[in-house]
């Protein structure tokens, strides 16, 4: 039977329909910029880790407790707060959400302490939590039917390559700008104002309706048509979210304990190298089957463990920075692959409860781990914490292997059951 390809609507000249493609462009960038930039904030600090504990005399687990306050409160105000825009407008809750964000970019700035930092980094997790969740739902809102895949593409690439700009403008700031703990949050809180500001301009793509107050009741909720694709790639980014935690906490501090002589900036560098990576990944293997992408990636993460495991061992800085890449690969690999296996078949009523629950198995698998590194860290070291952390990512690498193996078996012997 021959195959007939829809041919794309023709371009209307009404100027009203010009008017309305170009708002709809102009928020599909302003979405992807805020998620770009909400993930920047969050890491920011990582650079700065190395001078916070110089200043106050941190210990490896209050850096750890900095750095899972802001996961946590992201996890609970996504338990809380992830499908509110479905219910009260996509606009209302992002102008708020970024509101409470630029606040939070002025008290890390005018941060004194640990006490301080904490604090900071909770309100920063709360309005993260609550904007994530209803920009990418705003993304696949604005789904154009002649770019398939696109608002999916970006919501994929949009946090990891706001993560690199975040790290390496952090970076330059800490080695170039007189105040780098001023500076890198009263630009980003300018930013989020601006941002707030502009999304009052748009049009609301949600339909707001009834439930709002019991949609504040912590749950998860996840449709049935994408629950058995987040089991099959549950493990896959388990592993590599918990990676990632390791590497924006404990990153600059595995740097110097390889290099005792090496600048701030080269250990702020390692999750550059590790986001930049990911953002690559994304792009590269944005036309490639979901589920190839998320077993590639996981097969990334075992040589990934394997030159950190090296670099401990007398290979040096070349191989962390390595093995960083190779998160990086595994990051950009599963997340991708993983959002779009989710995503592919959820309605609109579900959008932003469906991505809130995929970053809350997110965040908890960066979070959690990385607490438990630092309290590691305490008694046993850096040093051997990072060879039980690489091997247990390398053991959850090749329990998702199995997991997607069996998905992809399951779905071959359905799809063969179907057939006349």
């Amino acid at each position: 039977m021959p195959t007939v390809t829809p041919r794309a609507p023709a371009q209307s000249s009404h100027p009203g329909a010009r008017t309305q493609s170009a708002h709809r462009a102009a928020s599909f960038v302003l979405d992807a910029s805020i998620l770009a930039a909400l993930l920047a904030a969050s890491s920011a600090p990582t650079p700065l880790y190395p001078h916070y504990q110089d200043a106050w005399d941190l210990s490896a687990l209050t850096i750890t407790v900095v750095f899972s306050a802001y996961s946590l409160t992201l996890l609970l105000a996504l338990l809380t707060t992830g499908a509110l825009s479905d219910h009260l407008g996509r606009r209302p809750v992002l102008v708020g959400a970024l509101l409470l964000e630029a606040a939070s970019m002025l008290m890390l700035a005018t941060a004194d302490g640990a006490g301080a930092l904490i604090t900071a980094r909770i309100l920063q997790g709360a309005a993260t939590g609550a904007a994530t969740s209803a920009a990418g739902a705003a993304l696949l809102d604005l789904h154009d039917p002649l770019r398939p895949g696109r608002s999916a593409l970006t919501n994929s690439i949009a946090p990891v390559a706001g993560m690199a700009a975040g790290v390496l403008a952090s970076t330059l700031l800490v080695r170039f700008a007189p105040a780098p703990t001023v500076t890198v949050y009263v630009l980003l809180a300018v930013l989020f104002a601006a941002q707030a500001i502009a999304v009052t301009f748009t049009t609301e793509t949600a339909r707001p309706h009834t439930g709002v107050l019991r949609s504040l009741r912590p749950h998860l909720a996840v449709p049935p048509s994408a629950r058995s694709a987040l089991l099959a790639v549950g493990t896959a980014v388990v592993a590599i979210w918990a990676l990632g935690g390791f590497y924006s906490s404990l990153g600059p501090a595995l740097v110097h304990l390889v290099a005792s002589g090496a600048s701030q900036a080269a250990g702020g560098m390692v999750f550059f190298v590790l986001t930049t990576a990911a953002t690559l990944t994304v792009w590269a293997l944005r036309r490639t089957a979901p589920r190839a992408a998320a077993t590639g990636g996981s097969l990334a993460v075992i040589p990934s463990a394997a030159l950190s495991l090296l670099g401990l061992h007398g290979a040096g800085l070349p191989a962390v920075y390595g093995g960083a890449a190779l998160a990086g690969v595994a990051f950009g690999a599963v997340s991708q692959g993983a959002l779009r296996m989710t995503l592919a078949s959820i309605g609109e009523q579900d959008r932003a409860a469906t991505l809130a629950a995929y970053y809350v198995l997110s965040y908890l698998s960066m979070s959690l781990p990385a607490i438990a590194a630092g309290a590691a860290t305490q008694h046993y070291g850096l040093r051997t914490t990072a060879l039980a952390y690489a091997i247990a990512a390398a053991l959850l690498a090749v329990a998702a292997l199995a997991a997607l193996a069996m998905s992809r078996r399951r779905a071959a012997h359905s799809a063969h059951n179907d057939l006349p």
